[in-house]
């Protein structure tokens, strides 16, 4: 706030502020340093850091820090024995399988263990362990590498490519490329790191660090089998160039997997697990970056600005929000969905002459009864193919044409539904009116809408349409 935001003028100033909003604890020694001399200037009382105090040290007591000796204290026993229990690791494997989105499969995924004896595992992120975990991460119990995970389904041959991510060299491509043309299957593990993006480093491209692109792009052309792309990162990555590369066969997405991460993927990569992930944001081409200024946060687009997240960005993308393949095929059907909606209006309101109630064919949302506003929609996912697997299903809201301060869409609902090889599961969705098909205008006023709704799942479009009813509400 005050080094490079300027918020005050003085440090001091800026301690008073903070404690005064609220702030309690502070993870630097700042306000050790500057909390004394606000008081003293008579910026902020004893009492202001009393409360501040007592909220923290009763959070202390809570943990019963006070009751005597740490190994006394109800939590002060707890360690790695508690932490890495067979039941956490599991989590923590199930969690990895879950966050890996299948961007691309030409058919070569899944591997097979009979057909693919032996795979070149290659890339800077092959081996890696403590970058699985990213950032704000504990001490994990164990570590699987991408390397040892797949080395447990078939014979592995191992070349990094790259020193690093950041990749700056290409003297090993070379070993890459041997290993690659000499073995069943190649799988390329490369991506980012906390060298690249992290809380205090900002990336400055969406493009592949270094040489990385030449590594995959080389080894892909001397590769004897499929080439596999398996990307480490946190953020998006525009791999266009390996999307529409036809010996680049197959793109996963791990993000930062964890502790598991390299058993997670080679379950995936192998067919053990049947990928069921969704990309959880949008992933831009390189073009997008000289567009989009960082010192512009708005979200709609204006002169020549794109806008932000696939609510207004309109523009080419690497791969969309939401999007996620299988091994199997879902199909997905309504079986119950209502087409009209009456919004009811407080009369009342318009008898006190509050017309902002009704403007452009959009009603305010604290002038209707919401409880009375919910549509219930069934969903029927089928899946039509040969493998038991997990569909999430996404539900988009769209408003109508008319309204022009709103999004394109937005997500109001997911599921995630597994279903085994020729079943059908249903889904019930209740539509909240007020909370799913209202937006926000330009005046930060939410409203509702009046007209055709279009609700969006996968292929299917289903319509609904508002309209607005004068009731009288007694008091």
């Amino acid at each position: 706030m005050y080094d490079t935001q300027h918020f005050t003028v003085t440090p001091e100033e800026s301690a008073a502020a903070t404690i005064k909003a609220g702030l309690d604890l502070d993870c630097g020694p700042f306000l050790a340093i500057y909390t004394d001399l606000a008081i003293r200037r008579g910026l902020l009382t004893v009492t202001d850091v009393d409360m501040a105090l007592a909220n923290t040290i009763t959070v202390q007591m809570r943990l019963g820090m006070f009751d005597g000796e740490p190994s006394a204290q109800p939590y002060g026993h707890l360690g790695p024995r508690h932490v890495c229990t067979t039941d956490h690791k599991q989590l923590a494997l199930e969690a990895a399988r879950q966050g890996i989105v299948l961007l691309k499969n030409s058919g070569s995924l899944p591997l097979s263990t009979s057909r693919h004896r032996t795979v070149a595992v290659i890339g800077p992120n092959s081996d890696v362990t403590e970058t699985m975990i990213g950032n704000y991460a504990g001490v994990a119990c164990d570590y699987t590498s991408p390397l040892k995970g797949i080395s447990r389904y078939v014979r592995t041959v191992h070349q990094p490519g790259c020193s690093n991510v950041a990749c700056k060299a290409n003297n090993l491509f070379g070993f890459a490329e041997v290993a690659a043309r000499h073995s069943d299957a190649t799988v390329l593990i490369m991506g980012l790191d906390q060298s690249i993006e992290a809380e205090f480093k900002d990336r400055t491209g969406l493009i592949l660090p270094g040489y990385q692109q030449e590594l995959v792009t080389r080894v892909a052309q001397a590769s004897k089998g499929p080439t596999i792309l398996v990307l480490m990162s946190g953020g998006p990555i525009d791999v266009s160039f390996a999307k529409y590369n036809r010996r680049v066969s197959a793109i996963l997405w791990a993000g930062y997997p964890g502790q598991a991460g390299g058993t997670a993927i080679a379950d995936v990569l192998f067919g053990t697990t049947n990928p069921g992930g969704k990309l959880p944001m949008t992933w831009y081409p390189q073009s997008y970056v000289a567009k989009v200024p960082m010192t512009n946060m708005g979200m709609r687009p204006s002169r020549g600005y794109p806008g932000r997240t696939y609510r207004f960005y309109k523009g080419p993308v690497v791969f969309p929000f939401g999007h996620g393949l299988s091994y199997t095929n879902f199909k997905q059907s309504l079986a119950l969905a209502p087409t009209d909606l009456s919004v009811l209006i407080n009369t009342n309101l318009f008898a006190t002459k509050n017309y902002s109630t009704l403007s452009s064919n959009a009603i305010r949302v604290k002038h209707t009864n919401c409880d009375s506003l919910s549509l219930p929609l069934h969903i029927d996912v089928e899946n039509i193919g040969n493998m038991d697997g997990t569909h999430t299903l996404l539900l988009f809201s769209e408003p109508p044409a008319s309204v022009k301060w709103s999004p394109n869409k937005q997500l109001i609902s997911f599921h995630r539904v597994h279903a085994v090889a020729g079943s059908k599961q249903r889904v019930k969705i209740d539509v909240h009116a007020c909370k799913h098909l209202s937006v926000v205008d330009e005046f930060g006023i939410r409203r509702i809408p009046m007209g055709q709704h279009s609700l969006y799942i996968g292929d299917l479009k289903h319509s609904i349409s508002l309209q607005a009813i004068l009731e009288g509400i007694k008091n």
